[in-house]
């Protein structure tokens, strides 16, 4: 091999090794029998969310694998391996991919890498079943409304009993 393929490949590994240093979430899945259309579909779900995915070589996956600090995970790189990288959401591949899955008979999710540690399958269906940040956000907010509304709720029927009463503040 010449010099310079060698240095394209590992120009390679260090791209994809800074793809997983610098995600949040990393789920590797397989993607052979996709149809095109089914491709597109998927890359336009995950791009709607931030996610890129890449379809990339096993050595050159193992490579920056291991330079990221995630050498656990090269179990899952056997046949055709597709990463789909978030720097943003940490649920958003998984949950996208495990949906896509469901109509699509020919991905299948192997692992991948959430919040700086390796997951496994069970991990990473976990995460997929949590809804998405903007979800969470919303859930969260509501529940911190609720007592606040309680507390103006009952302020207000004070008020109105004592404006009732004929009482003055």
């Amino acid at each position: 091999m010449s010099e310079k393929a060698i240095a394209i490949k590992a120009q390679k590994v260090d791209e994809v090794a800074d793809l997983f240093a610098n995600s949040v979430s990393a789920v590797v899945a397989n993607v052979r029998g996709l149809t095109v259309a089914q491709a597109d579909d998927l890359r336009s779900q995950l791009r709607d969310e931030g996610v890129s995915l890449k379809v990339i070589k096993n050595k050159i996956l193992t490579r920056a694998a291991e330079k990221a600090g995630y050498k656990e995970l090269n179990d899952v790189f056997n046949g055709p391996s597709a990463v789909a990288f978030s720097k943003e959401d940490v649920v958003a591949p998984a949950r996208i991919l495990k949906k896509f899955s469901k109509t699509a008979d020919a991905l299948e999710l192997k692992g991948g890498v959430i919040g700086g540690k390796v997951a496994d399958l069970d991990t990473i269906n976990r995460y997929a079943a949590l809804p998405s940040k903007e979800t969470l956000l919303q859930q969260l907010l509501a529940e911190f409304q609720s007592p606040l509304r309680s507390f103006m709720y009952a302020v207000k029927a004070v008020a109105e009993k004592r404006e009732a009463d004929g009482e003055t503040a």
